[in-house]
């Protein structure tokens, strides 16, 4: 048994819990929103079809019912508008946050917490500093989507299949993110000798241009919200496989958002590295041979992230 707390009712949220519901992957559902009627509405659309899907109870509530929930998973905050920029939220979001973290720790102190919400980086950092959850059951969601983006590209690029490629954007869920191209590969072949590999010679291929990638996984999201308004479900899926890898106990590597004590000689700040989340959580960091250059990304990354947290009221 299984309980997942949503905390915001918006796309997000609720794309969220209709994928949860639908995957069988969790036993109960908490919906809160601070419009209940929305929460209530999103959760009585869910449950009407659950009789389709694996049992799950699904419903909305008050932080009173959040007691014994063991993922909470936070996305309330105030939406990124077309041409806005993660960061342009953080004040407000942060507000917002600061107001949750009491209420929902107060009754589910033994939960994982996955925070959604834009600026993440930001918010993930000042969740470890305002709450007394323990950082390794603090765990913001980074980067994976930037990940997912990715290799989706190089998929198509080389119509090949997503889980044959093993590439990772590192840094900010943001403008200063970067992917570490020497861990880049398919099937253990590095990304840009993957082509003379081949055996059947008809399958031609010109050569990856980085930059033209990198920023494709930036622009997506802003592209995204440019089309329809919102971003929710590559967001939710990111998400939901978090979930799945804190509930099934097999520790699984992924780059998510956790607070960095010298490794790459970053600190205090949170952003995203390859991190091990199991059972428990976090279960440790990979610290991948980078080079020169990608730590020097890295460490931009950083210094970006603290200069918008030193311009903070946390």
């Amino acid at each position: 048994m299984t309980k997942v707390t949503i905390i915001g009712a918006g796309s997000v949220g609720s794309t969220i819990a209709y994928t949860l519901a639908v995957g069988g992957t969790v036993s109960e559902i908490v919906m809160l929103d601070i419009n209940g009627e929305k929460a209530l509405g999103e959760a009585l659309d869910i449950r009407q079809g659950t009789p389709f899907c694996p049992p799950v109870s699904i419903y909305a509530g008050s932080y009173r019912d959040t007691v014994d929930s063991d993922i909470v998973i936070l996305t309330s905050g105030v939406a990124r508008k077309p041409g806005q920029s993660r960061l342009d939220l953080a004040q407000t979001n942060v507000n917002i946050l600061k107001s949750i973290i009491p209420e929902i720790t107060a009754y589910a102190p033994d939960a994982t917490y996955i925070i959604v919400s834009n600026p993440v980086d930001v918010l993930t950092y000042v969740f470890n500093k305002v709450s007394d959850i323990p950082e390794n059951r603090i765990i913001g969601s980074g980067t994976i989507l930037d990940t997912s983006r990715l290799r989706s590209c190089i998929s198509e690029y080389y119509n090949i299949n997503q889980r044959n490629v093993h590439a990772y954007v590192f840094g900010e869920h943001g403008d200063t993110s970067f992917v570490p191209w020497s861990l880049a590969n398919i099937s253990n072949v590095p990304i840009d000798d993957y082509p003379s590999v081949i055996s059947n010679k008809n399958n031609l291929y010109p050569p990856l241009k980085h930059d033209d990638v990198e920023a494709y996984v930036r622009k997506s999201g802003g592209r995204v919200i440019q089309r329809k308004g919102a971003t929710f479900y590559a967001v939710a899926l990111s998400v939901c496989h978090i979930c799945k890898c804190l509930i099934n106990g097999m520790d699984t590597t992924m780059t998510v958002s956790t607070m960095m004590h010298g490794e790459y000689g970053v600190e205090d700040v949170c952003l995203s590295t390859l991190n091990i989340v199991g059972r428990n959580g976090l279960r440790g960091k990979i610290l991948s041979p980078l080079t020169d250059e990608e730590v020097a990304l890295l460490h931009k990354s950083a210094d970006s992230l603290k200069d918008v947290i030193n311009g903070l009221d946390i």
